[in-house]
């Protein structure tokens, strides 16, 4: 719900501060006042009208799914619109797009003077078919949830069908593929850490002759070994230190023999050659060895395709049956509930003058989660394209009035654009009476023209010109009675439209 309204250098209005209650707002005033400029401007603050104010800021106590656009929810939560050389979005100090406040306004904000139908999906008037079983049935909500999950078992079946029937048409290449790599890996036969033992021993092999003769050379120290320790006892010094260093320098030369080891260098270098292309393909040994364990489990997959099919056709089948089964039910459920929907709905299209709506229920379309039911709304045998914008308004404003009475339900906010202009007192009235049952559910805001829906308002603001300058003043209840007899009997009030005036109230 708005609670504050504050808008600046809007055309005619250079401020205008408004605080509002739940319920219905109605704006009233002469033609030209700037009743649509300041109408539209609070619309501009959701991204849903436009708008020349430089500033708009809306307060709201509304819990909003913010976090879904990145944006810290608050216990009022301010829309702010600014407009320099660019026009910005802002919900609580933080910058929002365009096209994304528009998504999240829609969810919450019905504008019934914006071009759009979306008032009549079909998925909104199933919901209100299976609405009306439940409330006779309340295992039927069991049902529904049991054929959605059905639904969701059927789409999974069907995917993973599709795929294997794409496989079994490239199935032989691809196993043909699978065998390949399977092949040239196990050929190969690579072990984690190989090829780094012998980039290491082909090192020492490219150094093998220098090795040789610079460790010939070093041996002559071992000749030496006797006199040396013969010096070291004649001095009286301990010659066990020199016979451990010695001994230690025969291992490392022991070690750095290579005429004891036989090896192949041709043999050699061919096996680093083969690990080197495993990892310029693979990036490592390791994830080597990983795709052949996944090429073999690919290989066994397309061996077993075959099997794999013939068990998901039966579950497929199975599933199939059943969702078509249960969706004969919920067609025939939900045409049992289709007069009790047209007849709530007709109830408030005559209240409003209108027509009679006829409902058609086609039971033959693509199966979906919500069954193979489609609605068809008609207005005494016209399309909804062809009926006047007024009159598509008040349709609107029936059906949103028919879903609070199905669900006893409703929540948001709701701008009516002259949705009595060019009416009838009586149309008026009743249009005033639809209002007041839905402000039990939505804050709606509406501009007004006539004294019989502005009569139901629970805030009333008057939109006043002095000059070029707009002002906005919220009335109270003497200040009403003059403004609807003002709407009654024009600039100059009578007693007779005063009287009138307070027995609307």
């Amino acid at each position: 719900m708005i609670s504050k309204v504050f808008m600046k250098e809007n055309l005619g209005f250079k401020e205008a501060k408004l605080e509002i209650s739940k319920g219905l707002t109605v704006f009233t005033g002469l033609s030209g006042a700037g009743k649509s400029i300041l109408f539209k401007g609070i619309l501009s603050a959701f991204a849903l009208s436009e708008s020349e104010a430089k500033v708009v800021e809306l307060e709201l106590d509304d819990e909003l799914k913010l976090e879904d656009y990145g944006i810290e929810s608050e216990e009022e939560n301010v829309f702010k619109l600014l407009k320099e050389k660019n026009t910005k979005y802002f919900i609580n100090n933080q910058s929002i797009a365009k096209k994304s406040l528009q998504n999240l306004s829609k969810s919450f904000v019905r504008y019934l003077g914006a071009k759009e139908n979306n008032e009549f999906s079909n998925e909104k008037f199933l919901k209100l078919l299976d609405t009306l079983e439940i409330q006779n049935n309340s295992k039927f909500k069991e049902f529904l949830d049991e054929f959605e999950r059905d639904f969701e078992d059927y789409t999974k079946i069907s995917s993973e069908l599709n795929q294997i029937l794409e496989e079994e048409k490239k199935v032989e290449e691809l196993k043909e593929v699978a065998k390949i790599q399977i092949e040239k890996i196990e050929s190969i036969n690579p072990k984690v850490g190989e090829y780094e033992e012998l980039l290491e021993l082909k090192k020492k092999l490219s150094k093998k002759d220098k090795l040789q003769e610079a460790w010939d050379k070093a041996s002559v120290i071992f000749e030496f070994e006797k006199a040396v320790v013969d010096a070291l006892n004649l001095s009286d010094k301990d010659p066990t230190f020199f016979s451990e260093c010695l001994n230690e320098l025969r291992l490392i030369a022991e070690n750095e023999k290579m005429e004891d080891f036989d090896f192949d260098i041709e043999k050699i270098l061919d096996r680093i050659e083969n690990l080197s292309f495993l990892i310029k393909r693979y990036d490592s040994i390791e994830n080597a060895l990983h795709t052949l364990d996944q090429k073999k489990r690919e290989l066994e997959h397309y061996e077993n395709l075959s099997f794999e099919k013939k068990e998901l056709e039966k579950k497929f089948e199975n599933i199939k049956n059943k969702i078509e089964k249960n969706a004969k039910i919920l067609t025939q459920t939900r045409r049992s509930n289709l007069e009790k929907l047209q007849n709530d709905l007709n109830n408030y299209l005559r209240n409003l003058y209108m027509e009679n709506a006829i409902l058609d229920l086609d039971g033959n379309k693509s199966i979906s989660s919500i069954g193979k039911d489609e609605i068809v709304l008609n207005i005494n045998l016209a399309n909804l394209k062809n009926l006047s914008s007024g009159e598509l308004n008040r349709l609107r404003l029936a059906f949103i009035a028919t879903e609070c009475k199905i669900l006893n339900q409703g929540k948001g906010i709701l701008f009516l654009d002259e949705i009595d202009a060019n009416l009838s007192g009586k149309e008026a009235m009743s249009i005033a009476k639809v209002l007041d049952e839905l402000s039990n559910f939505y804050q709606i805001f509406a501009i007004s023209h006539l004294p019989q829906l502005s009569s139901k308002a629970h805030n009333h603001f008057l939109i006043e010109k002095n000059g070029d300058e707009s002002f906005v003043k919220k009335l109270n209840q003497e200040e009403r009675v003059r403004e609807l007899a003002r709407m009654v009997s024009g600039e100059k009030i009578s007693e007779e439209a005063l009287e009138f005036a307070k027995t609307l109230i």
